[in-house]
């Protein structure tokens, strides 16, 4: 009973909870117990609130016997990420050893909108270092290890969160994605990650409000069911007074987007995005997935993008834009008299420090030049959106990779021959982190030695409900549930 909890749909729990068929305290003391047994294992919490999560279930028991008015998500445990999620009073990391005592005094936006509809924080997720790569992996919790197999990673940024859903840690969880953080590590652990439309779900920062633009930074949710992440999208969409960024509050159902037809709508397939290669054993299982859209009722046509640049070129500017954002935190830390590069230059990881050091060195008109660059891609998917209603593509080049001994694994340096970046240049994630589409990475089937495979969904401009409704029905015909470990 008690695994069957934990790999219950967060609408279905959430409903037995409100029902009284299962009570709060029921659920948190069920995915406690397979954290404390699994956890070990896999490294996707590096901190496990027990007794904070045993506190809120009980006040949420009393909130059911009280008659008073619940959220949504009441009583349903999730994770949060060590990396934008603030919980206050709660150590929060960034996965990076200078930051293992920090402690916040205030929640992030979202995490109040999340406990506010009655969910209940079971723990902080494992993150690379400022999750300046696609690989969860740092030198102060280690690596977080893949569901499927544990000697491979479980992708990042956001791993942690994705690992726990996988394996029943977590009824769902919240990830951060600036170039793909939901999308791969959903693609690595056979769950569905959802990066809404940019804006659509509020990031308050200080003390710059403008940070997130540059690439386009989202949060968003990591779950087993397509209508679960719609249920958490649902919670957390919202304008917030002090995010100028954020899109204002529409009226649209997520939850009822899911139950939509997609009969008759036009979805172009790009397998490689015209420039990036493509393992083998991925391009088969999403040759043979992207079928179920036309079983769905859908029209599906292969395209080209018009890409003029190559993967190598733009994966350049995705690293040069994270090191300007790096740059800038290092500056902000050391008036706060935290130097990074100065007394902490060993406890960083060798990439992430020469990312601060190379963003500090980038000349500002060259700066706005690479938007140029940013531009050609925005103009691109645009081009095939305006005829297509979606747009699919593998999420990523590769299968998992095995973990590194030291701490420090990074992705492949090298697809079919061609030279990629470790970080990020084997992700087709972070081009649709230049436009600020909706975009979903859809669990697509497992490759010959049974490691998931991800699909991506990627929508018109807030078209959050359209990227949805497709993901739904995808699941409908192709339900990926069965292949949990």
């Amino acid at each position: 009973m008690a695994d069957d909890l934990c790999f219950m749909p967060a609408t279905e729990l959430a409903l037995h909870i409100r029902q009284g068929a299962v009570s709060p305290v029921e659920a948190v003391d069920a995915f406690l117990r397979r954290i404390d047994a699994h956890n070990s294992a896999l490294n996707a919490y590096v901190h496990v609130l027990h007794d904070a999560a045993r506190t809120a279930a009980r006040h949420a028991e009393q909130a059911l016997s009280s008659g008073a008015a619940l959220g949504p998500l009441h009583g349903v445990p999730i994770a949060i990420k060590d990396l934008a999620a603030l919980k206050q009073g709660v150590p929060h990391t960034f996965g990076s050893k200078p930051f293992a005592d920090f402690i916040p005094e205030h929640n992030a936006a979202f995490v109040d909108a999340l406990e506010q509809a009655g969910a209940i924080v079971l723990g902080k997720t494992n993150t690379p270092e400022f999750g300046h790569k696609g690989i969860t992996d740092n030198l102060l919790f280690g690596p977080t290890c893949n569901p499927f197999d544990p000697r491979k990673n479980a992708g990042g940024s956001s791993g942690g969160s994705a690992a726990a859903v996988a394996a029943g840690l977590a009824s769902t969880a919240q990830g951060s994605d600036a170039g793909g953080s939901i999308r791969i590590p959903a693609a690595w652990c056979g769950v569905y990650g959802y990066k809404a439309s940019y804006g659509r779900i509020a990031m308050v920062s200080r003390p710059n409000a403008f940070q997130s633009h540059t690439p386009f930074l989202h949060v968003g949710p990591l779950t087993r069911t397509v209508e679960d992440a719609a249920l958490m999208l649902q919670v957390m969409a919202g304008p917030h007074p002090q995010d100028p960024l954020s899109l204002p509050r529409t009226d649209t159902d997520y939850v009822a987007a899911t139950r939509r037809s997609i009969r008759g709508l036009k979805i172009a397939y790009s397998p490689h995005c015209d420039v990036f290669p493509i393992d083998p054993r991925v391009r088969t299982v999403i040759d043979e997935a992207v079928t179920a859209f036309a079983t769905a009722g859908a029209i599906v046509e292969e395209v080209t993008l018009g890409l003029q640049r190559s993967q190598q070129e733009l994966a350049d500017l995705w690293v040069r834009q994270l090191e300007v954002i790096y740059a800038e935190l290092a500056a902000t830390f050391k008036t706060q008299g935290l130097d990074l590069l100065g007394q902490h230059r060993g406890d960083l990881s060798p990439e992430f420090a020469a990312m601060i050091e190379q963003g500090s060195a980038i000349d500002a008109v060259a700066y706005r030049l690479d938007d140029h660059i940013r531009t050609e891609v925005y103009d691109a998917i645009q081009t095939v959106l305006t005829t297509y209603d979606l747009l699919v593509t593998p999420t990523l080049a590769v299968p998992p990779v095995d973990n590194a001994a030291h701490r420090n694994t990074v992705g492949p340096t090298e697809v079919n021959g061609e030279a990629v970046n470790p970080l990020i240049g084997w992700c087709l994630t972070y081009l649709i982190n230049y436009t600020g589409h909706p975009a979903a990475s859809i669990p697509a089937g497992l490759d010959t030695q049974g490691l998931p495979v991800g699909l991506q969904l990627v929508g018109r401009r807030f078209a959050d409900d359209v990227v949805l409704a497709a993901s739904a029905a995808f699941e409908r015909v192709r339900p990926w549930q069965t292949t949990y470990v």
